[in-house]
Parts: structure tokens; sequence; C-alpha cells
């Protein structure tokens, strides 16, 4: 077994890792390592936007983990939970959607006691990691190294949809990262910059790649954590079938997401000592709350035949006509291809006791289901509002199967376990349905293909809605920062009762935020980074 010393090691280099392999590599004097578990982000297809698609069939550079199957959902099949595996993790295969969710989601954060965390803390780190293409004002910054910009629009119906949402009485928004304006419809912006994706291998990892006190580990499987008089001190990895230990001198700090990090916590024998016993490992430290608080955006889908068929379709015919947009891209990066498909929604209230809007929808001018593994539904002619609920109640857990730490975690969501949850969801399909009913989309609109027009009552809604049940991937809470029963790590992110050990990724956030989870992924390692390099200092 080989050995090296390093002052910070950094498990896992997606969208947390690849910040902190930036910011606390910027001293020379400082060696870092960083390992990730999957293989070097080299193929073209990460930087195509209009080809995310490709990584949920690809599982080389996604984790094809499935969860737990629940025999009520989806026909008793397992919900897929994928997540990115390679440089950039979930930012090199996600749908680069730009959204960092409402101020009363950091607010609450500070209310249960996490000083720090409030949406006035975390709004300079939002702006230091974002350059917007409209330029910096209150809320965006101008010289970060996120590019965020606007989609070109290229189906006609997300302007139909947006139009249909005003008629619906949302109104417009043209900003929905500022918080003035995000109630309503509108388009997002992305993680896109002259038309190439812009994740956070592309942005952070990449420009100080060459440094030479950064040492970054591919296809490097985390096997455990060393703890040794409650101090963590080395790690041990897996590559090309041999086991490496390298030395922590300052910290270790995991950032292997809601479903890595309590895995590699749990095979290190931090955990429910109870349940490490069932996979006849040594409990280090008794930390009763790592794995438990999942939470994750359940989505119900309201997907409608299009008359005019002027969307997309996954059939030879609907490629061919891609063709032109295919050569621009090839050509000078435009076209369709140098956008998400998925460029419009926005943010609505489930009634009107709800001050803060708790549903999400993505507009999807196809028939889109199962994280876009059914060709034979994306076959058919039509498009598809998705709903999610933006904060649920119920919470479900990751676990491990064994103790070998090449097996999958065991996750399980307990979606709807929470009667509020599914009276919020139900009465979202049925706004969903009143914007897509309205005349703006009248040219288009054809007969319902899901739910269905038979199912008209609660109860029949919500029985349609599990058979297909999906999420919007986006998992936190496993590692929930706090000072109660639950909690992993404190408001530094340092794990309760050990030294040297930090959490630093979406699995630290207490609740889920009010949209996509990449942009405050970034601005937690962009404020833990600022916390590692203040503790060194003192």
């Amino acid at each position: 077994m080989t050995t090296q010393n390093f002052d910070y090691i950094i498990l896992g280099a997606g969208s947390a890792g690849c910040v902190l392999a930036n910011r606390l590599s910027a001293d020379s004097d400082t060696q870092v390592c960083l390992l990730e578990a999957g293989p070097e982000d080299k193929t073209p297809m990460i930087k195509i936007p209009g080809a995310f698609a490709y990584f949920m069939f690809k599982n080389k550079y996604s984790w094809g983990f499935d969860a737990e199957p629940v025999a009520e959902f989806r026909h008793g099949a397992p919900v897929h939970s994928p997540r990115g595996k390679t440089l950039g993790g979930s930012s090199a295969v996600n749908g680069m959607v730009y959204i960092r969710g409402h101020e009363s989601d950091y607010d609450a954060w500070q209310d249960q006691g996490n000083q720090g965390w409030d949406y006035q803390s975390l709004l300079p780190y939002f702006k230091k990691s974002e350059t917007n293409a409209r330029g910096g004002d209150d809320y965006h910054g101008d010289s970060g190294p996120l590019y965020v910009s606007d989609p070109v629009n290229g189906y006609a119906l997300n302007d139909a949809f947006i139009a249909a949402g005003q008629q619906a009485g949302l109104p417009l928004s043209k900003d929905f990262n500022n918080t003035a304006s995000f109630e309503g419809v509108g388009y997002y912006q992305f993680t896109i910059k002259d038309g190439e994706r812009c994740g956070v291998s592309r942005a952070y990892l990449k420009p100080v790649r060459q440094r030479k006190n950064l040492t970054v580990h591919c296809e490097a499987r985390i096997k455990r954590i060393i703890v040794e008089d409650k101090r963590a001190v080395a790690v041990d990895y897996e590559q090309n079938g041999l086991i490496h230990r390298i030395q922590a001198n300052k910290e270790i700090i995991v950032s292997s997401g809601t479903f890595g990090s309590p895995q590699i916590l749990m095979l290190s024998g931090i955990g429910d000592q109870d349940e490490l016993s069932q996979h006849g490992i040594d409990s280090v430290h008794h930390l009763p709350g790592v794995g438990k608080n999942l939470q994750e955006h359940v989505d119900a889908a309201v997907l409608q035949y299009n008359r005019k068929k002027d969307g997309f379709t996954a059939t030879l015919g609907g490629l061919l006509k891609l063709t032109p947009d295919t050569f621009k891209y090839l050509i000078n990066k435009t076209g369709k291809h140098a956008n998400s498909i998925t460029q419009s929604g926005g943010f609505m209230r489930s009634s009107d006791e709800i001050k803060v809007p708790n549903l999400q929808i993505h507009f999807v001018p196809l028939m889109f289901d199962d994280c876009g593994r059914d060709l034979k539904l994306m076959g058919k002619h039509g498009y598809s509002c998705h709903v999610c609920l933006l904060r649920p109640k119920s919470r479900g857990t990751v676990s491990l199967h064994s103790a070998d730490h090449n097996a999958d975690p065991k996750i399980e969501f307990n979606f709807l376990e929470h009667p509020d949850d599914q009276k919020q969801l139900v009465d979202g399909v049925r706004k969903a349905r009143n914007i897509l009913a309205q005349d703006a989309l009248a040219a288009h609109s054809g007969e319902e293909y899901h739910p269905g027009v038979t199912a008209q009552s609660d109860a029949d809604i919500l029985q349609k809605s599990k058979e297909r049940l999906g999420l919007l991937y986006h998992p936190v809470g496993t590692c929930k920062m706090g000072s109660d029963a639950l909690a992993v790590v404190d408001d530094q992110l340092k794990v309760h009762g050990l030294d040297a050990l930090r959490i630093v990724d979406a699995s630290i956030m207490p609740t889920l935020i009010s949209g996509n989870t990449n942009a405050p992924t970034i601005a937690i390692a962009e404020k833990a980074a600022d916390m590692i390099l203040a503790n060194a200092a003192s």
C-alpha cells in the first residue's frame, strides 16, 4: 500500500469538490488532493447542452442509482436516481438550469440555529461564483468562474406556454433569482457559455488543473476514512484494483453528494452503530443522523398531445428535422443543440394560503418521463408540464446494502408519505392543467395523455401521478447541518464529535431549497472554502 501526504483531501470532484479544489489550492504552499470515482470528463457529449439526456443511458459518466421499489409508484418499478460520475459531478450531466431558490429557504436554515447561513450571508457567495451574461447587479455577479446565460428559444411552444401561464394569472418573471420576481412564469437561465456547458469542471477545475500543488486522481473509489482518537487522519481508496492510502495534515473534506457522502461515512464506521453492526462494520463514532433526512423534489407530469407537431420527437423524423441545427452547432455552436430543452417554466403557489411558491414547473416541448428513458413515449407528438413539490414534508433515508465500498447505496425516498405533500402535488397538477388549457396553447392543444381526462377527483389524480411519479434530481439533507439529534455537521460544516472532518455538498442542507440545487451547492462550497482557509489561518 502506497502512502502520500496532503494538507487537504477532497472526496468527490462534483459541484462542491471542484470549487474547493480551486479555492484551497490558490495558496501554492498548500497541498491539495482531489479524488473522483468517475473517469475524466473527456467525452464531447458533456460539452453539448442539448445532449444531456445522453447520460441517462450511459452509466460511465453517471451513477445509475435506482431507489428501492415501491409497489404504488411506477407500477413497482424503481425510481431512477442518476448522479454525475465524472469531473464536475452532476454539473457535467444535469439540465444546466441556474436557480438559487427563495431567500426564505436560507433564512429558515439560520432560524434552525445555523448562524451565517441566511440569505444575505449567502448572497455574496452566489455573486462571487457567477458571471451573468446580463451583467452584475444587486443579485448577480459579473466576474465569477461560473458563466450564466439566457437561452436562445428554439421552440415556439415555449412562448405559447409562458403566455398561457400569464393568462392563467401568473406574472411574467424576467429573473427568478431576483427574490422580488420569484413567483411567475418565464425563461430560466443556464450554465452555458458560447454554446457549451459551463459546469464546475470547466469553470473551476480546468483553469487551475496545472497547479503543482493540486493532485487529481480519477477512477478512485473511496473505501473508507481512517479515524484515530476522534480525528480523521487518512483515506483509503481503490484505483486500478489497488488500495492506496493518503494522509491529511489538516482536513478531510467529504464532497460526494447526498447519496455518496453518507455512504462513505457509514463505510468508515461513522453513523448509527446499530445499523452499522448489521453489516459487520465496527462503530468508530456513533452519529445516528447519517443518512437520515433525505429530501427530493418529487415530480408529477401532465402530458398532452400536440396537434401542430412542432415540438421534438425521439423518432427518425424528429432527428432528421434537427439536421440544420446539427450543422449550425458543428459550425458555430448555435442552434437547438446549444441550448437546454427545458427552457421555460416558473414558480407558483398551490393555494392562496401559501405565501411563498411551493411548486416549480418545467415545460418541455416533448413527451418526457422517467428521466427521458421512455423512448416510446418521446416518439409521440406532444409536450409536458412537470410539477414538482418544492418543500416536501416527507423524509427518506440513505443506508447501506452491504459493507462493500463498490456497492450502490440503499435509497428510500418515502415520497408522499405526508398527507400535505399529496394535497399540494394534486393541487399542482390541477394548476398545470389550467395553464395548458389557456387560449395561448389552443392551437397546439390535443387530448391529454396523462393523467388523462377521466382522472378528475383528487384520489384519481394522485393515483395517476403515482403511476408516473418522478423526481427532479435534487436530493439533499442526508448529512444535515444543525445541532439537533439528527444533525451530522455544525454550522462550520464540521462533523459533530470528530476533528479534521467536514462535509461540503448538498447533503448538509437541513431542508430543501425552492428550486434547482446546483447553484446553492456551489455557493455552499464557496462559503466553506472561506471557512476552511480562515480556520487554517487562526
